[in-house]
């Protein structure tokens, strides 16, 4: 039986998950202009009213300034063994800074339409507040979507260090999980999945039509 939607969650902190090698991209997502500002500046406007913290996971300086006065974050493990090291180090930070938090909500970088009401629907999911919250589209898993219990930080760092592959839904498959099903965004421009990613230089062409398309059909 899920939890009751009438009560109201505190936000939680959250980390976006911008530290990979963005070698499809070229070059750092978080720096990749769409629309004239940077990826970065898009999801923490998007994500701050929704968070009560943000902090940003990232492996190198950026070389650009970055919005905001929110705390960088790089890989606990070295290596860069791959997006599960970002959320590991998301847990570590929120214990760290928010004790009374018992859970880390994480967005990735190259997603810059996620929903509005992304953590208050996955919060809402929770049934025992054990599990780990994920969120779906149009039949599709987007891991790095999540809210993380803190209370699996030791079985991931073990996890990062002894697992080959690392993938980051079979970490998932390990714990209770529940998942919150996001709709197309219904928009004038025509139908959008709210998780849009944007991995290459085409799809970041792709996600500038869709934001002309978004920002012509504003009334």
């Amino acid at each position: 039986m899920a939890r009751n939607s009438n009560v109201t969650s505190p936000r939680p902190p959250a980390v976006i998950l911008a530290g990979g090698r963005s070698s499809r991209m070229g070059k750092q997502k978080a720096t990749v202009m769409l629309g004239g500002r940077s990826m970065l500046a898009r999801v923490v406007e998007r994500l701050s009213p929704q968070a009560a913290s943000i902090a940003i996971n990232l492996n190198a300086d950026p070389g650009i300034a970055l919005p905001g006065n929110h705390p960088l974050l790089a890989d606990t493990i070295p290596g860069l063994p791959g997006p599960l090291a970002g959320v590991l180090a998301a847990l570590h930070h929120a214990s760290n800074t928010a004790p009374s938090a018992s859970h880390v909500l994480t967005v990735p970088i190259d997603a810059p339409f996620f929903p509005a009401t992304l953590a208050a629907r996955l919060q809402g999911a929770l049934v025992t507040g054990n599990e780990i919250a994920v969120a779906w589209s149009l039949g599709e898993m987007h891991p790095l979507f999540a809210l993380w219990p803190i209370a699996v930080a030791d079985d991931l760092d073990a996890w990062i260090r002894t697992d080959e592959k690392r993938r980051v839904r079979a970490f998932i498959a390990r714990h209770p999980s529940v998942a919150v099903d996001f709709p197309v965004a219904a928009t004038k421009a025509g139908p959008l999945d709210p998780f849009f990613n944007v991995n290459t230089p085409q799809q970041l062409e792709e996600a500038e039509e869709w934001l002309n398309r978004l920002e012509d059909s504003e009334p």
